[in-house]
C-alpha cells in the first residue's frame, strides 16, 4: 500500500525525512529506513538521502502500509475527558493532571486517546495509529489544552501548522525563585541526557529550542516562588521544565528536573497548558482561540502564597 503526501505551504523547504515523519507520525529512524529502501519517491524517483528539500505541492509516495501489524485501538467510554471544543475536523481537549495522552511503555489502556474513540470512533484511522489524532503531547502530570485532530486533513494541516510554528500555545508554570528580569527568552538546543535517555537536558548535540517567558506574580512566603506564563517557539519533549530548570528556576513540583522541595506541598509538577489560537486547520479565514483557567489544585496552592 502506498501513502501520497503533498507538501503543504508551512512544509516548504523542508527536509524530506522531517516532511515524512510530520505527515506519517512515524519516528524519524523508521523514515530513514524507508529512504535507504527507496521507498520514497518524488515524481517516480527514489528518494535516498534525508537532506533532500520538498517544495510545496511536491507529490511524495511512501510505499509502507502504516496499519500493517497495527492492533484496532479499543475505546473506553469510562474515561472522562473535557471537551473544549469540537466539530467535524478538530477537537480541544482540556486534559486533566494524572492522565496520560496515548499508551505506551506501562500505559496499555486508560489514556485520553481511548477515551476520545469511544466518542468519536471515526478517529481511529487519523494520522499514526498507535495515537491516532495526536498532533503534539502534554506530559502526565501536566493539565491544560490539546489539539487532536478528528479528519485526516486536520491532522495534516495541524502537523503542518505546528512544525512551521504558526500554533500560539501559553503555559503558567509555578517556579523556584525569582527570576531576574520581568521578561526573557531561553535560547538553548533540547536532545536526550546522555546519562540518562528517559531525560531531556540541554545540549549542544540537540534540537534548536526556544521558551519565552514572562513574570506575573512573585511569592515570598513561605517560600520564594514566582508565577510566570511561558510561551512555546518551538515544541520539544519536556521543553518548559528543561528550559526553565536550566536558568535556574526549575518549575515547582517537578520532580525529574529539580523542582521536588520540601518547603512547599505542591500536589503534582505546577504547569498549565492555558491558552491556545491558530487558523483552523480546514477552514480558511477562520482563527480558534481557546483559553482555559488555572484548574482547582493549582489555585489552591497559589491561595497559600502571599506576594513579594
Amino acid at each position: 500500500m502506498s501513502v501520497e503526501i503533498e507538501v503543504p505551504s508551512a512544509l516548504d523547504g523542508e527536509r524530506v525525512d522531517r516532511v515524512v515523519a510530520m505527515m506519517t507520525g512515524a519516528s524519524r529512524s523508521e523514515v530513514t529506513r524507508w529512504l535507504d529502501d527507496g521507498l520514497v519517491r518524488r515524481g517516480g524517483v527514489a528518494l535516498t538521502t534525508r537532506s533532500t528539500r520538498l517544495a510545496v505541492g511536491d507529490l511524495v509516495a511512501v510505499d509502507v502500509d502504516l496499519d500493517a501489524g497495527a492492533e484496532p485501538m479499543v475505546g473506553e467510554p469510562d474515561i472522562e475527558i473535557d471537551v473544549v471544543y469540537a466539530d467535524d475536523d478538530l477537537l480541544v481537549v482540556d486534559k486533566p493532571a494524572g492522565l496520560v495522552v496515548h499508551p505506551g511503555s506501562g500505559n496499555a489502556t486508560g489514556t485520553l486517546v481511548q477515551g476520545l474513540l469511544a466518542r468519536y470512533p471515526e478517529m481511529a484511522t487519523v494520522g499514526d495509529p498507535a495515537r491516532p489524532g495526536i498532533v503534539h503531547r502534554l506530559d502526565k502530570d501536566t493539565s491544560g489544552l490539546l489539539l487532536v485532530a478528528r479528519s485526516q486533513p486536520a491532522y495534516e494541516g495541524l502537523t503542518a501548522s505546528l512544525a512551521a510554528r504558526q500554533v500560539e500555545r501559553r503555559y503558567r508554570a509555578l517556579v523556584w525563585g525569582h527570576p531576574a528580569a520581568s521578561s526573557g527568552m531561553v535560547d538553548a538546543p533540547i536532545g536526550r541526557s546522555p546519562r540518562d535517555p528517559t531525560r531531556m537536558a540541554v545540549s549542544t548535540r540537540g534540537r534548536e529550542a526556544r521558551t519565552r517567558y514572562e513574570v506575573d506574580t512573585t511569592y515570598s512566603d513561605p517560600a520564594a516562588v514566582a508565577l510566570l506564563t511561558c510561551r512555546l517557539e518551538t515544541g520539544r519533549t519536556h521543553q518548559i521544565r528543561v528550559h526553565l530548570s536550566a536558568i535556574g528556576h526549575p518549575v515547582v513540583g517537578d520532580r525529574r528536573y529539580g523542582g521536588d522541595r520540601g518547603s512547599l506541598d505542591a500536589p503534582r509538577t505546577v504547569l498549565h497548558a492555558t491558552s491556545l489560537r491558530l487558523d483552523h486547520p480546514t477552514r480558511p479565514d477562520t482563527e480558534v482561540e481557546i483559553e482555559s483557567p488555572l484548574p482547582a489544585d493549582l489555585v489552591a496552592l497559589l491561595a497559600t502564597l502571599d506576594p513579594h
